[in-house]
């Protein structure tokens, strides 16, 4: 082959990597590919903590431990209490003096060995908390809490600062790209740690119990160790030069500049109107439409394949100079359309039309989550950065948990007082609870499609003086 021919098949090689290999293309100079593959595997670790807490130790600690419910809910409830504090520790990253000259690494480190500390001990405490001792009871429960609460104080600290590391790394024009990588690596990690723990667990004994939670403790601090290996460069002047701030301060002069609380607000609203339905869409599945088992299962592999669609198009639309507004604002469009055909699928008693609903929320919530974090992301200044991500995500992290804590509450005493009969015969269905707790969703999101408004047009503005200036200077010139 001739060196020309061999040239061109090079250049075609590249050219095609990126169209089938998705987010090749968002790998640059600064930050390469097999580089940003391995920071990505800190939201990996994310994804298996939450899949571990939210789902497999739901059900083992209710079902095989014979935990009370409230008890269980109380211990998932607990990381919430660390959700309003990102921000303080994305601030504390940015204004982090060290000797090494580092800033974001101490703080993700330290996460890391919150999370491996809390699942350590987490197996223990459980199996104390089911009455599997001849010791004081409340030790299981104290243990239980302190073991759930470092999870969670892990867990927000590794991502908050993980965030601020990437976008620390990643030139602003492959920012958009880059987040949507560190959300598929998200979803990854927690569909395929479900699929694991299901597989592990299958046959349940507290001592397969204890293997399981230490393992993922193990898989965690191997996995952030790789995440973290040679990626922030050492700086010591920058670190110990840096002027000293105040976080009440940094706060109000983040929270003053611009739209900054009507984005919070936007977020919030969005968050809590996709969140809701995610411990009710099964049951809802089940009780309503009389699915089986199988088909309901399959709807949270719809659900992410949707989120990961979502996360796709938002890429692609967001690398091409989208406004990020924009994109969460067609993503909330398309969650009232979705939630509206979960609605409809009771009273037509469409599974077909259930599961296009599921679909679309999860194509929705990830063009939203995308929108929402890339804005966040481009509105950091570079001293500022961990406040602005942790902002956005303590906002996320708590709409999230209080609207699905929220959601189990509101169906069933929706669904009490409509088959008490209060609200008429015609109201007293099943079914009733959930279409509540869905039209609330609709309502969240339709606030949050009046909240991003403003946030749309105040950037197609900026955009547009941009333009004008650009073509003003360029006539001059």
């Amino acid at each position: 082959m001739s060196s020309a021919a061999s040239q061109k098949l090079t250049r075609a090689l590249m050219r095609l990597g990126p169209a089938i290999l998705p987010f090749a293309d968002a790998a640059t100079v600064e930050l390469p590919l097999g580089r940003l593959l391995r920071l990505a595997l800190f939201q990996v670790t994310v994804g298996m903590a939450a899949v571990l807490l939210i789902g497999t130790l739901n059900r083992v600690m209710i079902v095989e431990l014979g935990v009370p419910a409230w008890i269980v809910a109380v211990m998932l409830a607990l990381p919430l209490i660390f959700a309003p504090l990102r921000a303080l520790v994305g601030f504390r990253s940015d204004t982090h003096r060290s000797v090494l000259g580092w800033r974001r690494v101490p703080y993700i480190w330290f996460g890391t060995l919150l999370q491996f500390g809390g699942l350590a001990i987490m197996p223990f405490s459980l199996l104390i908390l089911s009455g599997d001792t001849t010791g004081p009871l409340w030790v299981g429960d104290v243990a239980a809490a302190f073991a759930f609460l470092l999870v969670g104080a892990g867990l927000h600290t590794t991502q908050t600062v993980g965030l601020a590391l990437a976008t620390d790394l990643a030139p602003a024009h492959a920012r958009p790209k880059v987040v949507a990588l560190l959300c598929v690596a998200l979803l990854f990690g927690m569909m395929a740690s479900a699929l694991l723990f299901g597989l592990f667990l299958a046959h349940f004994s507290p001592v397969r119990l204890i293997q399981v939670i230490q393992g993922a403790a193990l898989v965690t601090i191997v996995l952030n160790g790789v995440a973290l290996w040679k990626q922030e460069p050492r700086a010591p002047h920058r670190t110990q030069t840096a002027p000293a701030r105040d976080f009440r301060t940094s706060w109000h002069a983040y929270a003053g500049q611009g739209t900054a609380r009507r984005r919070l607000v936007a977020i919030g609203l969005g968050t809590a109107g996709f969140s809701m339905q995610d411990i009710l869409l099964e049951p809802y599945g089940g009780q309503i439409l009389h699915l089986s088992v199988g088909p309901t299962t399959a709807l949270t592999a719809l659900l992410a394949a949707g989120g990961g669609l979502g996360l796709l198009v938002a890429a692609r639309w967001l690398g091409r100079g989208g406004d990020p507004f924009r994109v969460s604002a067609v993503g909330v469009g398309i969650g009232i359309l979705a939630f509206s055909a979960v609605v409809f699928a009771a009273p037509l008693a469409s599974a077909d039309l259930f599961a296009a609903g599921v679909s679309l929320i999860g194509l929705g919530g990830g063009l939203f989550a995308q929108g929402t974090l890339t804005a966040s992301m481009n509105r950091a200044g570079p001293e500022d950065t961990g406040l602005a991500l942790g902002a956005w995500g303590a906002v996320q992290a708590s709409a999230a948990g209080i609207s699905i804590a929220a959601s189990g509450v509101v169906r069933d005493i929706g669904g009490a007082i409509a088959q008490s009969g209060v609200l008429g015969e015609g109201m007293n269905e099943p079914a009733i609870g959930y279409l509540i707790v869905y039209h609330i969703e609709i309502a969240l999101l339709f606030a949050a499609l009046i909240a991003l408004g403003p946030l749309v047009r105040e950037d197609a503005r900026a955009a547009g003086k941009n333009r004008l200036g650009g073509a003003l200077a360029e006539r001059a010139a």
